[in-house]
């Protein structure tokens, strides 16, 4: 084998080698798609359990009327609306819905969490920062749209926008 033939076939290995890792990587990508899914759809079985306990705390609240039971009662709707971001997030794959999941946990932690001066000031200044970035940083190109190619729901234009009946 002369030195041109030695040189073509390294380079159809070196092709057939990156069609490979191209085929593995594509693989591994719709692997963790799956898994995404199966996991968004476990969360979601596990909140419509979860909404069993919050219909008898609600009962709870009628009959006890204690700020104590309020306060168990929210925790767990503020859970369940956390859970429900994040299974959104998991599905639009779009930094507008990671920012809400973020935007819900910091809010339940300062509403239930009994916390220091300068926690609730760090608190208050995330909240403030993720409105920053939702409004100066956010770029709309990207992740505004899902995986088929579909604009990302959270970053179309409102069609009730103007109408009075969703004011």
């Amino acid at each position: 084998m002369n030195k041109t033939d030695s040189f073509l076939h390294q380079l159809h290995l070196r092709a057939r080698e990156r069609q490979i890792v191209r085929l593995l990587r594509n693989q591994v990508a719709a692997a963790s798609s799956i898994l995404e899914v199966v996991l968004a759809i476990l969360v979601l079985i596990g909140l419509l359990i979860s909404t069993v306990p919050i219909a008898q705390e609600m009962f709870n609240l009628v009959s006890t009327r204690s700020t104590e039971a309020f306060q168990t009662f929210l925790g767990h709707a503020f859970n369940l609306v956390i859970g429900i971001e994040f299974i959104k997030m998991l599905a639009k794959h779009s930094p507008g819905s990671a920012l809400e999941v973020l935007l819900y946990a910091i809010a339940r932690q300062m509403i239930l969490g009994h916390e220091s001066a300068l926690e609730s000031f760090i608190s208050v200044a995330s909240i403030g920062l993720i409105f920053l970035i939702r409004r100066f940083v956010f770029v709309p190109s990207f992740g505004s749209t899902m995986p088929d190619g579909q604009p990302a729901p959270d970053t179309e234009p409102n069609p009730h926008e103007g109408d009075e009946t969703f004011a």
